[in-house]
């Protein structure tokens, strides 16, 4: 008997058994899980916080904006540093617990919950131009997916623990706990049922409840005063949603291409170097880009155009409004650029803020240049908010989560309709550019994401290595038929993979294939397999998805297809074990 038996964490999961039921039991770590994460986010955005006010005031405030040079440099090395000493790739949080989820069954590794949270704080605190979003949900979905492993929890409750620790990260971190709900399931594509919609509504509160407890109820943007929405504007709000729709394509392409020059460094210290230079080189020549950019957001939402600009090199150049209008384009336009710098040395952070950021900038530029054409007046306040959904709904592919979290942390419900038409246009539009989200594009390269197609979703969770049989006899080309015939008689199969002296497949042979000879004792040293073998009708790489393995079913409409790695035999995958471990996963699924 072993010696765990008797541990305390043993005989709870006993009582627990005997005593909670588990779907009570599970509503209950819920609202643990969202007071956790709540602690968590609220920790994790003080703590940064305190650092940037720190690095800004006294002794530094006495130079002309040094610190927006060296500070993000000094950030990214501790980052880089810190990760050396975790030993593991401390990656973007959002991505990496999507991957947990389609290729890990929901298991996360435990340094996740602390890696982000660690990394993000120098990062961010020291003004790289990222958010903590990202870093909050990685942490609170480690949290999440560590209890469900700690009290034995299935697929289904793993993934609902996780969902539910990612609902009250953004919760707390936003304090908008109906956005909160929708980002996990439009982000996560949870299938939504009443079983896993109370936990969420009570992880996601609890999330909320702690963080208004700890800091107060008090909305992330303030702003003076926002116009009821106005029928005539209506022409300009669609066209600002066709510019964000722009904006996020623009996000999209330059992150992903920025992000795969510096992976092509080879060398960690050159990476850092080359990215915190041209990061610190960017932020001194326009230092709004420094840190996550609220300050710069609820400047924009007031009007206070020179509080923004005040700091550049550039400022006693700025006399003329439309030079202030394309100094504020440059926001939109470089923003992208200090994110991916950012990310591209080894910082650790979120995209989400970033948006938000690219989106009031363009809101405000392009009401401001409506305004000044002075032919009509649009409220500016209006369209800087609203600009933020249209790239939240572009970048993150997230249209009702950029909805609700506009009005949720601005409080401004009276522009839903606004809100709405912008978030639907950026939306559709990014999406007929870029099908997948920032988020998803990388794993979807690799068939390794989720997608709200049940059926898609559920090819994904399957692995091929759990699928493929190998208890098939290899034969050579070479063997006689009389050999032949004694390996089928210690064969449970009537499947053979035909192999040369390296291990390669060169051709696949049946039971019917020489059922006809096996009886004539004449051929047997005169007939070969390579006379009898035929070509397969299709090969599976070991590395392909389940997708590409039912496209090949499908096209060849063969039982049976052979699985190689790097050109030599693996084993074979049938249709009926497909289809049985399917049915068997839409089970647990569902």
């Amino acid at each position: 008997m072993p010696e765990t038996v008797n541990t305390p964490l043993v005989k709870f999961l006993k009582w627990r058994a005997k005593h909670i039921p588990q779907k009570r039991f599970v509503l209950i770590l819920s609202i643990f899980i969202g007071f956790f994460t709540g602690l968590v986010s609220v920790a994790l955005k003080n703590t940064t916080h305190f650092i940037q006010d720190l690095l800004q005031s006294g002794f530094f405030t006495k130079y002309y904006n040094p610190y927006y040079f060296v500070f993000p440099v000094i950030g990214i090395i501790i980052t880089v540093l810190i990760k050396k000493l975790i030993r593991h790739n401390v990656g973007e949080g959002v991505p990496s617990t999507l991957f947990a989820i389609s290729r890990k069954q929901g298991f996360m590794r435990s340094y996740r919950m602390y890696g982000s949270f660690i990394t993000s704080i120098f990062t961010v605190g020291f003004g790289g131009s990222v958010g903590l979003e990202g870093p909050a949900v990685s942490t609170g979905s480690a949290i999440g997916s560590n209890l469900g492993r700690l009290f034995h929890l299935n697929f289904k409750s793993r993934i609902l623990m996780i969902s539910c620790s990612t609902a009250g990260a953004i919760a707390a971190i936003f304090n908008a706990p109906i956005a909160a709900i929708i980002f996990t399931i439009e982000i996560f594509s949870l299938d939504l049922t009443f079983s896993s919609l109370i936990p969420l509504l009570m992880a996601s509160a609890s999330g909320a409840v702690t963080s208004i407890f700890l800091q107060g109820n008090d909305y992330l943007f303030h702003y003076k005063y926002i116009e009821p929405f106005n029928v005539a504007d209506v022409p300009f709000y669609l066209l600002l949603g066709v510019l964000t729709a722009f904006a996020s394509v623009y996000f999209h392409k330059i992150y992903f291409t920025v992000e795969t020059y510096f992976s092509k460094f080879k060398s960690t210290t050159a990476r850092v170097l080359v990215g915190g230079l041209l990061l610190g080189s960017l932020i001194f020549l326009i230092p709004p880009l420094y840190g996550e950019g609220y300050e710069t957001i609820n400047h924009l939402l007031n009007g206070n155009v020179q509080a923004v600009i005040e700091g550049s090199i550039l400022y006693d150049y700025i006399e003329d409004n439309w030079i202030i209008l394309l100094v504020l384009l440059g926001l939109v336009l470089f923003k992208v650029f200090a994110t991916s710098f950012t990310m591209g040395a080894g910082g650790v952070g979120g995209v989400f803020a970033p948006a938000l950021f690219i989106g009031s900038s363009l809101g405000f530029v392009f009401s401001s240049f409506v305004n000044r054409l002075n032919f009509v007046n649009i409220p500016t306040s209006n369209f800087t908010l609203v600009g933020m959904a249209g790239l939240m709904a572009g970048v993150l592919h997230a249209p009702l989560t950029a909805i609700f979290m506009i009005a949720e942390i601005t409080g401004g419900y009276e522009l839903f309709v606004p809100l709405m038409l912008v978030s639907a246009i950026s939306f559709l539009v990014t999406r007929s550019i870029t099908p997948h989200s920032i988020y998803t594009e990388q794993l979807a390269q690799k068939g390794d994401v989720l997608t709200h197609d049940k059926d898609h979703a559920i090819l994904t969770l399957l692995s091929l290595e759990k699928i493929v049989e190998t208890n098939f006899k290899p034969v050579h080309p070479e063997m006689q038929l009389g050999d032949l015939i004694k390996v089928v008689a210690t064969s449970r199969r009537n499947l053979f993979p035909v192999v040369n002296q390296d291990q390669q497949l060169v051709g696949v042979l049946t039971l019917d294939d020489f059922r006809h000879l096996m009886f004539n004792q004449a051929v047997y040293t005169t007939t070969t397999v390579s006379q009898l073998m035929s070509p397969p009708p299709a090969l599976i790489e070991k590395s392909e998805d389940m997708n590409q393995v039912m496209r090949k079913f499908q096209e060849t409409g063969a039982w049976n297809l052979p699985v190689v790695d790097q050109g030599k035999y693996f084993g074979f995958i049938s249709k009926s074990k497909l289809f049985s471990v399917y049915r068997r996963k839409l089970i647990e699924f569902n």
